[in-house]
């Protein structure tokens, strides 16, 4: 990921004192917070996903006899019961 250097004018002083301390308790750096925060800002405006692609994952079997597994586990877990 390529970094850039910016300097901005009119931020509000109130909040972004807010957002660096907020970003220091999460130990970020700055930059990084900011980041996401304009990732979260233009997903929420105009709909753009992160790039942020999951493994490819077949499902397979566990054999005869664990048809209900998921179910079980979520029994277990949870205390659901279907």
């Amino acid at each position: 990921m390529k970094k850039t250097f910016i300097a901005v004018r009119d931020v509000d002083e109130e909040t972004f004192r807010k957002f660096k301390a907020a970003s220091v308790r999460e130990r970020l750096k700055l930059g990084v917070a900011l980041s996401i925060a304009m990732k979260n800002w233009l997903e929420e405006k105009i709909g753009q996903k992160s790039k942020i692609k999951f493994p490819k994952v077949k499902p397979f079997s566990f054999g005869p006899g664990n048809e209900r597994l998921s179910e079980e586990v979520d029994e277990i877990l949870y205390g659901l019961k279907k």
